[in-house]
């Protein structure tokens, strides 16, 4: 039997949404892109709060059901809370995420959503997750998904996405 304390809850929940991943780079979750922003016990049920990448992420549907159907798991009358401020930033992805993004062969961001130069990548070296040359050239400032640009290596010739800056 499950504890179902309010705390008791809120870290079985959070556990149960390490298994949700992002519909559009599945091998990250929800948790290390930095979407789901918190988990709380409010008004007898939990509520399990998400920022989706940019305010029009047509994936932002499949996400909040994929949370809402874990989170039911734990707790049937849970439910979903969409914030869009403040807006999702890069900053918030984890390094472990990071370090996944390049092992799958996506530069992840590079420097602060501060610096809105690094939107594209135009301009800035960003490095071959494959090779890691810095021989790599922007071929379009949007790729497979709007949070992505498309690269070439020179090196290596190989093409690659750039996780770009928010």
């Amino acid at each position: 039997m499950i504890d179902r304390s309010p705390s008791s809850l809120v870290n079985a929940v959070s556990r149960q949404l390490q298994d949700v991943m992002d519909p559009e780079l599945t091998f990250l979750s929800v948790i290390d892109m930095g979407i789901l922003r918190d988990v709380r016990f409010e008004n007898g049920h939990i509520v399990c709060v998400i920022t989706p990448t940019y305010s029009g992420c047509p994936a932002t549907e499949v996400i909040s059901k994929d949370v809402l159907k874990a989170a039911r798991v734990i707790d049937s009358d849970a439910e979903v809370e969409v914030v869009l401020s403040p807006a999702w930033t890069t900053d918030w992805i984890s390094s472990e995420a990071r370090e996944k993004m390049t092992a799958n062969g996506i530069a992840p961001p590079e420097g602060s959503s501060h610096d809105k130069a690094f939107l594209t990548g135009d301009g800035h070296i960003i490095p071959c997750p494959l090779c890691k040359s810095k021989e790599t050239k922007l071929i379009s400032p949007f790729g497979s998904t709007p949070c992505k640009a498309s690269f070439t290596c020179n090196a290596c010739f190989e093409p690659f996405e750039h996780f770009k800056c928010f």
